[in-house]
C-alpha cells in the first residue's frame, strides 16, 4: 500500500508491505502523480516496507531522478540496512539523502486470536 501526502514544499510517500514486482502495475499512476505535485522535497517513509526487490528499487530510483531533474531532493526515511544495500547494488544509493536520526514508530502488533479451549 502507498499513500501520498502533501504540504507546500513537501510530497511524502508512506509505502507498507511489499515493494516488488507484484505491486508494480500501480507504480506509474503514483510516480505520474508524486511529478505532477511538482515539490521540491520528496520523502519516501519505508518505516513499513517489508520487503523490496530490484523493480521496488527501480521504481524508488525513477522518482529520486525525476525530482532531480527537476532540482529537487529525495529523503529516504526509515529504511532498513538491506533496503539501502539493494540501492547501493543498483548504483543509485547517490541519488537519495539518506534520513538516520528518524526513528519509526513501533508498529503495533498483531493481536493473537484469543484461544478456544473446549470445556
Amino acid at each position: 500500500m502507498i499513500e501520498i501526502a502533501t504540504s507546500s514544499t513537501t510530497t511524502t510517500l508512506v509505502i507498507a508491505g511489499d515493494l516488488d514486482l507484484a505491486e508494480r502495475d500501480q507504480f506509474p499512476e503514483i510516480a505520474t502523480r508524486v511529478v505532477g505535485l511538482r515539490r521540491q522535497l520528496l520523502v519516501i517513509d519505508m518505516c513499513r516496507v517489508t520487503f523490496m526487490d530490484s523493480t521496488g528499487a527501480a521504481f524508488l530510483i525513477s522518482l529520486a531522478d525525476a525530482g532531480r531533474k527537476r532540482g529537487g531532493a529525495t529523503v529516504l526515511r526509515g529504511a532498513d540496512e538491506r533496503d539501502l544495500f539493494v540501492l547501493e547494488v543498483c548504483g543509485a544509493l547517490d541519488l537519495f539523502r539518506i534520513d538516520r536520526d528518524h526513528r519509526c514508530e513501533s508498529a503495533p502488533a498483531p493481536s493473537a486470536p484469543a484461544s478456544h479451549h473446549p470445556g
